[in-house]
């Protein structure tokens, strides 16, 4: 039977400034983003702040009003980063079967490493001890047979903490936790759940694979089968890449925007990255794209299309994009900040009916030329005119400040 390790380091971002700072082992901290461009939001919080009702992703005046001295520290990805390979190498020096899932968290399969290393929380306990004496922070290790009772595991014993889901003990262990703790039961997906009864994960497990089946279609059958413990994907060995499904970027902008110029305006600037991104990929060009909306008040919007014809061109993805922004129902409300995505890729060439084929050639051609220019001289060296209107905008290098998130997340 396989042996699954996830590990997740605790708490990652503020465990790292207080390994920076250690004056703020004591008092309440938040990592958030940029403040001046309006990324005021809670990235990572200690267990003080914790404690305080603070949580992950809502906003720092929010934080604040829940808990008046904490402080807000900057976030620092490169010196995280930093942090999250040196752990890496120390889970190397156990198996050779890593899979990355974010910064912070990892799967590992150490089925052959037993026999060096004893069982799996035994492995567990050494990857514990060895990172918070080698690195100063803390992992909790979930231990099962599979990967999904592995992340679910690691998530129940925080911080510094080995639990183990074992085939004798899942019943009790697993199916007692609510639904929405498993691994891509997400808050829309826990909601139809509900409406079809199934509270807990043994709930879920027990349910009528049929009837979820009809609800949530395929989906519904997958977390049939996850619930019962029956994953067999793999742990992707180290050096290995993921395929690539889609590529992507967003922007929180550093004003509301109400009119469609403007919101075309900040398309064009995502796409332009995306295009570019793709372009170096190799992956051929996209059929599908896809857009995130935020409004001023906070709520989330999302819309998906067809393009007309493959493409990887900036302005063919933002003309897309816009056209599905104009069918999502926002309610006329200002916009926060819009995400571009595009996937479905394909490398054959497959040009519109009418035989254009010398115009995609062109297009083809001065992008080629426009990335090269930006390549030898910094990605802001030339720009559209549209994004000139707004000097804050055209400032910004969306394409080089880019930080990849986990898969799934635009």
């Amino acid at each position: 039977m396989r042996c699954i390790l996830h590990s997740d380091l605790n708490n990652f971002y503020a465990s790292c400034e207080i390994l920076r700072r250690p004056e703020l082992a004591d008092v309440p901290i938040a990592v958030c983003g940029s403040l001046k461009d309006r990324h005021g939001v809670v990235l990572a919080k200690n267990m003080l702040a914790k404690s305080a009702g603070v949580k992950t992703g809502e906003a720092l005046w929010q934080a604040k009003k829940k808990c008046p001295g904490l402080i807000d520290v900057p976030a620092d990805f490169p010196a995280y980063l930093r942090v999250s390979k040196a752990v890496r190498k120390i889970y190397e020096r156990f198996t050779d079967k890593i899979e990355p899932f974010g910064i912070d968290e990892c799967w590992l399969d150490v089925t052959e490493s037993k026999y060096l290393f004893g069982d799996g929380a035994q492995i567990a306990d050494r990857i514990r001890n060895t990172v918070k004496s080698e690195c100063g922070v803390t992992v909790s290790v979930g231990v099962s047979w599979n990967k999904i009772f592995a992340k679910l595991a690691s998530d129940m014993k925080k911080p510094d903490a080995v639990t183990v889901i074992s085939p004798e003990n899942y019943r009790e262990t697993a199916w007692k936790l609510p639904a929405s703790d498993l691994l891509y039961v997400g808050g829309a997906t826990a909601k139809k759940l509900r409406f079809l009864g199934i509270e807990t994960i043994g709930d879920l497990a027990r349910a009528d694979e049929g009837k979820l089946l009809q609800e949530l279609g395929k989906w519904g059958k997958v977390l049939f089968e996850y619930a019962n413990g029956r994953d067999a994907s793999p742990v992707r060995q180290s050096g290995s890449e993921r395929e690539i499904k889609s590529i992507g970027n967003s922007l929180t902008c550093y004003r509301d925007l109400s009119e469609e110029d403007e919101i075309y305006m900040l398309f064009l600037l995502l796409s332009d990255s995306v295009s570019s991104r793709l372009a170096e990929s190799g992956l051929g060009r996209a059929c599908t794209v896809k857009i995130s909306v935020t409004d001023n008040d906070l709520n989330h919007f999302g819309k998906q299309g067809r393009t007309k014809n493959p493409t990887r061109n900036a302005k063919e993805i933002a003309d897309c994009a816009i056209a599905l922004f104009r069918a999502l129902k926002t309610e006329g409300k200002p916009v926060r900040a819009l995400g571009v995505a595009v996937s479905d890729f394909t490398t054959a060439e497959q040009l519109d009916l009418f035989g254009n084929t010398e115009k995609e050639q062109k297009i083809d051609r001065a992008d080629a030329a426009i990335s090269g220019i930006r390549r030898k001289y910094g990605n802001q060296a030339i720009q559209r005119a549209t994004v000139l209107q707004d000097e804050r905008l055209s400032s910004l290098d969306i394409k080089g400040e880019h930080v990849v998130h986990p898969e799934g997340k635009i």
